[in-house]
């Protein structure tokens, strides 16, 4: 594998929230560790899948890898260039390759503007198109995401939620990008119209070149749309591989619960299947255990689990794990 082949590569990614004490005075006591030392790297033009439970950091990362979280530590490269050390004009130019469709279509579209407005405001942000230039744009724009080219002087309010996200498609597409971050960007939408709007992110996909990282908590969604699936939990990501060596052979045993709880429209498969039930709550991330964060809930828990933090290791044909029980500190 060539650096050519990779558009994003992470390395010790780190993004923690300070906890602050104190009313005039002020002075750090803690820190949330929201995304704490991930490594990971996308190729151009495959959808890279991150599951994992609610307040992992699956959120975080895909802000953090975007800048719009600076991050504590660690570095992001696109396209050769270190994102983490971008400030100013030079982060603003490479913004134009990286975009995001947020999780709440409701939320995530100013409802004072048209839609017209909202799609085109990156055209003006990043001087692209004004004018009628910017407005045959946005109107080709909202054909090529299946809307009505003469919507464009509605407001958000007058559309339905799968609509909307749509639009939320349309502006992250308006400025050409390589690379797009998803942000559960179905998870808010009818079940119906998550299969819609997921048919229409591959379809773009082949039309434009473009490369996902597909942030889901449905494991069934995640295995239909991403060529290659990381497991993250407590701010780690915990095993990383493709799609059908993960859904097939899954070796992290937090990767064998979340799995086993992906109901099979079989009933014969499925009552000879044994679920996986995980005792005990997520740690919190301002205090996580100590050795493997997952030690506190592992049904397959080592001494060693407890004592020392396992490396990522990639054990065979770029099978990625961190687990004492699948590569033991002997080897």
């Amino acid at each position: 594998m060539t650096e050519k082949e990779i558009l994003v590569h992470v390395k010790g990614l780190k993004m923690h929230f300070p906890i602050n004490q104190g009313i005039i005075i002020q002075r750090q006591v803690g820190a949330i560790k929201a995304v704490d030392g991930l490594n990971f790297f996308i190729r151009r033009g495959e959808t890279l899948g991150l599951v994992g439970e609610s307040g992992c950091g699956k959120s975080t990362t895909g802000r953090s890898m975007l800048q719009l979280y600076r991050p504590t530590a660690g570095e992001v490269w696109f396209e050769g260039d270190d994102l983490a050390k971008m400030k100013g004009e030079q982060l603003r130019r490479t913004r134009r390759k990286m975009q995001m469709i947020f999780q709440d279509p409701y939320a995530s579209l100013n409802p004072r503007m048209t839609v017209g407005n909202i799609i085109g405001e990156p055209l003006e942000v990043h001087n692209i198109a004004r004018g009628k230039e910017r407005k045959d744009r946005v109107q080709e724009l909202l054909q090529v995401v299946g809307l009505n080219p003469y919507f464009i002087n509605r407001y958000p309010h007058e559309f339905s939620g799968g609509q909307r996200q749509r639009i939320g498609v349309a502006r992250a597409l308006a400025v050409n990008p390589s690379f797009i971050v998803c942000d559960e960007p179905i998870s808010a939408l009818d079940v119906s119209i998550q299969a819609q709007i997921i048919n229409l992110l591959e379809e773009l996909q082949g039309q434009f070149g473009l490369t996902y990282l597909f942030i889901a908590h449905d494991l069934s969604v995640v295995r239909h749309i991403s060529d290659r699936v990381a497991v993250m939990y407590l701010g780690k990501i915990v095993e990383l591989t493709t799609r059908d060596e993960l859904y097939h052979n899954p070796l992290h045993p937090y990767s064998k619960a979340l799995l086993s709880a992906v109901p099979i429209p079989d009933p014969v498969v499925e009552e000879k299947r044994q679920r996986i039930i995980l005792t005990g709550d997520v740690p919190s991330p301002a205090n996580p255990p100590k050795g493997c964060n997952f030690c506190t809930r592992c049904p397959e828990v080592m001494d060693i689990c407890r004592d020392q933090e396992p490396d990522f290791i990639e054990n065979e044909n770029e099978h990625w794990i961190a687990c004492w029980r699948v590569n033991p500190p002997s080897q």
